[in-house]
């Protein structure tokens, strides 16, 4: 796992391992959210893993699946509501990590002012 720090509240990440969760923590993140559906790829751990192990570590997970190269303005919107409730630092994940900045991107223009997600 290699996160990329977008903003203070959040850095994005190819796809984690239930074992990483566990250094996840330890690096000071409060919460997951993964922007992968389940089964997308094979041996992809799938996101109720990812849940349960992110609950015995103390994370919250919250899970907002985005098809590859079909994100909208409107996941953006939704990216920034989770953003906005879940404890920070966040760490988003996908296969790349380019859907998560690209949600991170779209929540910046729905807030306008570049740094702030929408209703935060």
């Amino acid at each position: 796992m290699h996160p990329r720090r977008l903003a203070d509240i959040l850095s994005v990440s190819p796809q984690i391992a239930v074992e990483d969760v566990a250094a996840i923590a330890g690096a000071g993140f409060r919460s997951i959210v993964c922007n992968r559906l389940d089964g997308e790829d094979p041996g992809q751990p799938r996101f109720a893993e990812i849940a349960a192990a992110a609950a015995a570590a103390g994370l919250r997970a919250v899970h907002q699946p985005v098809a590859s190269g079909a994100v909208t303005a409107a996941d953006g919107v939704m990216f920034a509501s989770f953003l906005a409730d879940l404890p920070k630092p966040v760490l988003a994940y996908c296969r790349s990590g380019a859907r998560s900045t690209t949600l991170w991107s779209l929540c910046q223009v729905a807030a306008g002012d570049g740094v702030t997600p929408r209703g935060a």
